[in-house]
């Protein structure tokens, strides 16, 4: 048995083609909007997701600047201010245009069978335990069980034995002697894995857009949730705040629970 614990490392985040951008706003006559980059009005450091975010918003309304749209005599040009409007006025369609992808590192199938709940604005790859043999059985212990002695002498050798019955199958199957195809490998390895806890550490790569992340945000760290996941997404929390501050800047934490003022948006 192996202790580890929950990980995350957000590894994808949006990308704005700025010069594309421009060519379709010098169609709309919108130049002016993308102009404020250049003097650090919207982001000094180009804040992709904020900008793509507004971006999508002002097209809606044709919104760039005044005196396009007949019915807009005034626009908001502090950004958090825009943004912050947008999502008092629960305009959420926007905010699926953004999307991050997260690499859930050392979480436990309990975990992602919560996961699977979260489906709308989602993408998901999974570690395959039919593919892959399990060696070791990876295990996170909350803090409060890591306290209480005879339960983790009981856990660790449960989880010990059943780590040895892994080892023991994968030679009574020979699956590393010369000559066994893959296809064989993977059948039995597919067997192997029922003897696996559900709380065995695995990985996995998920993509959501804000408009879900906000709402699992919110979901994920109430004080109902299971504790690995409200662990998970306080640190995804943390993540997409420092990277869009005016999308996400918006929550009160409150003893581990991230709690929104601007809800269902």
């Amino acid at each position: 048995m192996r202790s580890v614990e929950p990980d995350v490392h957000l590894v994808a985040r949006p990308q704005v083609d700025y010069e594309e951008m421009a060519r379709y706003l010098a169609e709309v006559g919108g130049q002016s909007w993308l102009e404020r980059l250049d003097k650090g009005e919207l982001d000094s450091a180009l804040n992709d997701p904020q900008n793509l975010a507004e971006f999508a918003g002002r097209l809606c309304y044709r919104s760039w600047e005044p005196g396009l749209n007949p019915n807009v005599t005034r626009v908001r040009t502090d950004q958090d201010q825009y943004l912050s409007n947008l999502m008092g006025s629960l305009h959420g369609s926007v905010l699926e245009h953004v999307s991050f992808s997260f690499v859930l590192h050392n979480v436990s199938r309990v975990t992602t069978h919560e996961l699977v709940r979260h489906r709308p604005g989602v993408a998901i790859s999974q570690e395959s335990l039919r593919f892959v043999r399990l060696t070791d059985i990876p295990f996170w212990f909350p803090e409060w069980a890591q306290q209480d002695p005879e339960l983790m002498e009981r856990a660790t050798d449960l989880l010990g034995r059943m780590e040895e019955f892994q080892q023991w199958m994968a030679d009574h199957f020979g699956l590393d002697e010369e000559g066994v195809q893959f296809a064989e490998k993977k059948h039995h390895t597919s067997f192997m894995r029922r003897f696996a806890p559900e709380g065995l550490a695995t990985g996995l790569v998920w993509t959501a857009n804000v408009r879900t992340l906000r709402h699992t945000l919110e979901a994920r760290t109430a004080p109902g949730a299971e504790e690995e996941i409200r662990m998970v997404f306080g640190k995804i929390g943390e993540a997409v705040r420092a990277e869009a501050p005016s999308l996400f800047g918006d929550y009160e934490v409150e003893d581990g629970a991230w709690v929104p003022n601007w809800r269902k948006v």
